[in-house]
């Protein structure tokens, strides 16, 4: 697939205060984003994501390194053609209505008068705004706004979308919905770069994830790899018909290399929810169940999630530091 983003050893140093203080914002960061991927830029507040953002939409220039949209350096205004962006606080003048507002960017992107007329309510009705398109901006909730502010960001028809916290602001429902669009946008064949902190949405919906810390890139790779599927540990719930087994298989036996005995989680009555770690340890634990005649209630596998993996890693950069 062609890379639609190519992001290359990017460095941005700001000067800041009296004394003209250098402040590394970003520091050698290289990613792609692939024709008609979803991809999730994370990280915590700080890592340099925003300012990322901005480099790659020529809203400020790198201090080294090089950010290309389909080929096209990010400082050249030809680099934004067919790109939508919608920025994490966004502004919008407080006099307008989402009509009037999603209807001047319309304009600003070059479609014409007609165009224009069947675009804006169907971008309104697809972001859920359109219940309150004439109302003042200034009336609106947050949610609200974005809302807004993403109906503006589609009603181009982008082939590349640039989204930074979309889902700030709204709701379990708000969300769900920027979730089932941004589905939608990739299966029209466009491509998504968004950010969030809501890790459990970048791992529902992104093929791929870049995770940065401090301005630097920590981490980055399919979803789907970077989750370990294979799950280290289980917890085993039994029903157990005495106290003596209850024992027996609290005691457990250790097994090879793989960890030691069971680890008891909660008992409550004649349960016992017991935790193994390898399958090894599983499989001992289950004969022994079956041998002391418990019943097995269920075994469930604990899985990474991708917050597992965040939190590993930006502790791991801490402990560095």
């Amino acid at each position: 697939m062609t890379a639609v983003i190519e992001i290359e050893k990017v460095r941005k140093t700001y000067r800041v205060g009296f004394f003209r203080k250098a402040v590394e914002a970003v520091r050698g960061v290289s990613f792609s984003v692939k024709e008609g991927e979803i991809v999730g830029l994370v990280g915590p507040n700080g890592s340099g994501k925003t300012t990322t953002m901005k480099m790659l939409l020529g809203l400020c220039a790198p201090t080294a390194g090089s950010a290309k949209v389909r080929g096209i350096d990010a400082r050249d205004p030809k680099s934004r053609e067919g790109l939508g962006f919608m920025p994490e606080n966004p502004y919008v003048y407080p006099y307008l209505t989402p009509r009037e507002f999603v209807d001047l960017c319309a304009r600003l992107s070059g479609l014409d008068t007609a165009t224009r007329s069947k675009r804006v309510p169907r971008v309104l009705e697809r972001t859920g705004i359109a219940f309150a398109a004439d109302r003042p901006v200034r009336r609106l909730s947050k949610g609200m706004l974005q809302r807004s502010a993403l109906a503006a960001a589609l009603v181009g028809e982008p082939s590349l979308l640039v989204l930074d916290e979309p889902m700030s602001g709204l709701d379990p429902l708000g969300r769900r919905e920027v979730r089932d669009l941004i589905f939608e946008e990739r299966r029209a064949g466009r491509t998504v770069l968004f950010s969030s902190h809501v890790l459990s949405d970048v791992e529902t919906l992104c093929d791929r994830v870049v995770i940065l810390n401090k301005g630097l890139l920590v981490v980055e790779g399919a979803v789907s790899d970077l989750v370990r599927r294979s799950a280290k540990l289980t917890e085993v719930t039994l029903r157990v018909p005495s106290d003596e087994a209850r024992s027996k298989l609290k005691e457990g036996a250790k097994v090879g290399t793989e960890g030691g005995g069971p680890k008891v989680v909660r008992e409550i009555g004649d349960e016992l929810a017991l935790e193994v770690e390898g399958e090894a340890s599983l499989d001992a634990l289950l004969r022994k169940a079956l041998e002391l005649d418990a019943h097995v209630i269920g075994a469930v596998p604990h899985k990474d999630s991708l917050e597992d993996l965040f939190v590993r890693n930006a502790l791991v950069d801490d402990a560095k530091n």
